[in-house]
């Protein structure tokens, strides 16, 4: 389902010492991160700990004010690089699904492989119809978004990404949108993704989630990776007394 690998020693993405500043405020504090071939990244932190936009900065969607970002070994921040190409190899998944309402799903999901990638309509077409069957979504390919539950939509958004076959898949808050009860529908899309070897870095609300599929978990607070580890020894036996902080208000309301 991912794009072809090079060296499957060398990390698929490596950030390093990447800072970000809004409007004076400095978002990302010489953020360090390395992201291991077929394995799942898992960020988390409070909200406005910095995990959206260090999504970004590795996708390309903001830029970075110092650092440097590579994919594959290449220095994909470098100004000289083809930056259209570097993300075209990247699928982006947001918290809002971002389906164009005058598209029914399939072309939806057709749209950048045959705009941006060149693949014939029919090949596009047989590749998105196999996705949807692999998500449980081969009856929608001809419903429009507003037909669809939160969910679906959000599988929806999930299997346009994945369209393009990408080397790196990052996935915002995908599940913050949507109401309880849809929530499982779409984590049991990711469990799956991990378990076909696809590179993901995720920012996620749902600790038992990240404890479940994450190889890696980095805890950002105020913009700085305090912790990071396995999900056993983050969750497990964290170092930082922030760390412990954090993961004791969101295990107390039952989130863990």
């Amino acid at each position: 389902m991912s794009g072809t690998t090079g060296d499957d020693a060398a990390p698929v993405l490596r950030m390093e010492s990447v800072r970000k500043t809004f409007g004076g405020s400095v978002v990302l504090r010489d953020v360090d991160l390395e992201v291991a071939p077929h394995t799942v990244t898992a960020l988390i932190g409070a909200s406005g700990s910095g995990k959206s936009t260090l999504l970004r900065c590795a996708g390309l969607l903001e830029e970075i004010d110092d650092g440097a970002v590579w994919l594959d070994g290449e220095e994909i921040s470098d100004p000289r690089a083809d930056q259209d190409a570097v993300r075209r190899r990247i699928g982006v998944v947001f918290q809002a699904y971002n389906l164009f309402p005058h598209m029914s799903v399939l072309e939806n999901i057709t749209l950048a492989p045959r705009r941006v990638h060149g693949v014939p309509r029919a090949q596009a077409r047989a590749h998105a119809r196999e996705l949807l069957d692999r998500l449980g979504l081969a009856d929608r390919a001809d419903e429009y978004p507003d037909r669809l539950s939160g969910g679906q939509q959000q599988r929806v958004a999930i299997v346009r990404a994945l369209a393009v076959r990408p080397r790196l898949l990052l996935l915002d808050e995908i599940t913050a949108a949507l109401d309880p009860e849809l929530v499982g529908e779409v984590l049991g899309v990711v469990r799956d993704l991990k378990d076909d070897g696809l590179t993901m870095v995720l920012a996620t609300h749902e600790m038992g989630f990240a404890r479940d599929v994450a190889d890696q978990v980095c805890f950002l607070d105020g913009g700085v990776v305090r912790e990071r580890g396995t999900a056993e020894e983050v969750f497990g036996e964290p170092r930082e007394e922030r760390t412990r902080r954090f993961l004791r208000r969101v295990v107390e309301p039952g989130r863990l």
